[in-house]
């Protein structure tokens, strides 16, 4: 547009409308983008989105996560990491200001892989996971181990040397994955449950050699942490050399330093054994002849007692003990039944005293005084004396004279009959 001579009609935009078209553009140029830097100034409010700025030497890029994205985040977010984001070029529009909208999230570099790993550790760590109480005991004599490792490489062939010299007769059943690089998690996660399923071993061993911390990552997968944390057979991590140090190796039931190391620990020499064999033969001699030296004894002293030298005197000393004990329940008898006599001929005194036909007798007199005195109160005995009893035509008891009864019949009832009479007038007192 030419300033010195503009056009007959300039076109004038809104700040809202040029800001959606700014946006346009930039959401139509940058469509996915991947932003190397450092986070500052960041927030995380209530709602669960998070913003902040991500930044480099020279400049600085706002950015915002959402909630659901946010929640993906497998490492804990600070001020300072430096992070790898992916995402899409948008406006704020009520600031005017672009940002990245970020829609995944990693760690950069191998400080950032060893911050994912103690993120991780510590999550799984919190829920019990690496606890000793819920670790299974490895077998003493398994006799089928199972062996999740690469088919490349020498892990096997040192395994099943040791395994020849050590016990010849346990047999390996072996599964080969890959040990390292994006999906070999979930190979070994498929080989876990395989195992599982076919319920054949006894043992389970994930081995391989060691290697940098990027070669080992897939051993820090959550999901194969998981899956061997819950595997019903009992597990025996054996990865990389004795310094490397991975989440399987927590959650395992048993660590081992090295594949090799792992094959010593699940056997025992023969001559250990026939050591050990030896020992426990000796002891069971020891505490045989400590058994019979100690009872030997005790038969000497019985042998010795007045049980077996004078028997008699022990039957007299019963004999006698029999004849106490005969003469105090003798007595005991011949005491209680006298106090039961005692009680008998005093309860029948009693008895005697009390004489209940007379008692019977009393009670039928005063029901007879009683019922006499009830018919001379009764209203038949009154009407004898010469008193009436009056009723109004309802069959209402007459207590008083009352106005309402002139001209009305009444009932009287004397003691030979009764009597119908009207009221013709109220006479006073």
């Amino acid at each position: 547009m030419d300033l010195f001579n503009p056009p007959e009609r300039e076109t004038v935009l809104s700040v809202s409308e040029l800001t959606r078209s700014i946006r346009s553009l930039l959401e139509g140029k940058f469509t996915q983008v991947t932003v190397l830097g450092e986070i500052s100034n960041y927030r995380s409010p209530g709602s669960g989105h998070l913003y902040f700025t991500i930044k480099d030497e020279s400049a600085v890029l706002s950015a915002v996560m959402f909630r659901a994205e946010a929640s993906r985040i497998p490492f804990p977010l600070k001020e300072g990491v430096q992070v790898k984001a992916r995402g899409r070029i948008t406006v704020y529009e009520a600031r005017g200001q672009y940002q990245l909208q970020i829609q995944s999230l990693e760690a950069a570099g191998q400080g950032s892989l060893q911050q994912q790993f103690e993120a991780l550790k510590q999550k799984l760590m919190n829920e019990g996971l690496f606890e000793t109480d819920r670790k299974k005991p490895l077998p003493l004599f398994p006799e089928t181990v199972g062996i999740i490792t690469s088919l490349q490489g020498a892990v096997i062939q040192d395994f099943n040397r040791i395994l020849q010299r050590r016990a010849p007769g346990i047999l390996i059943q072996i599964r080969g994955v890959r040990v390292q690089g994006e999906g070999a998690a979930s190979e070994i996660i498929k080989a876990i449950h395989a195992f599982e399923q076919e319920s054949k071993v006894d043992l389970l061993v994930f081995a391989r050699g060691g290697g940098s911390l990027e070669d080992l990552w897939e051993f820090n997968n959550e999901n194969l942490a998981r899956a061997i944390a819950h595997c019903s057979i009992p597990t025996i991590s054996a990865i990389g050399h004795e310094t490397d140090f991975t989440i399987a190796d927590f959650v395992a039931d048993l660590r081992a330093p090295t594949p090799s190391a792992a094959a010593e620990l699940l056997t025992r020499d023969w001559k250990e054994w026939r050591e050990l064999i030896s020992q426990f033969g000796a002891r069971l001699h020891r505490g045989v002849r400590q058994t019979i030296s100690i009872h030997s004894e005790r038969l000497k002293r019985l042998a010795q007692s007045a049980l077996f030298r004078e028997p008699i005197r022990l039957v007299h000393a019963y004999q006698q003990k029999v004849d106490d004990l005969q003469e105090s329940i003798r007595l005991g008898l011949t005491h209680a039944l006298a106090h039961k006599k005692f009680r008998f001929e005093k309860k029948q005194l009693l008895w005697t005293a009390l004489n209940p036909r007379h008692a019977i007798q009393q009670k039928r007199d005063r029901i007879k005084s009683l019922e006499q005195r009830l018919r001379a109160l009764g209203p038949q005995q009154t009407l004898k004396r010469g008193f009436a009893w009056v009723t109004d035509e309802k069959g209402a008891l007459v207590r008083e004279p009352h106005q309402n009864l002139i001209g009305k019949t009444i009932l009287i009832q004397i003691d030979q009959g009764k009597l119908d009479a009207r009221v013709e007038r109220l006479l006073s007192e």
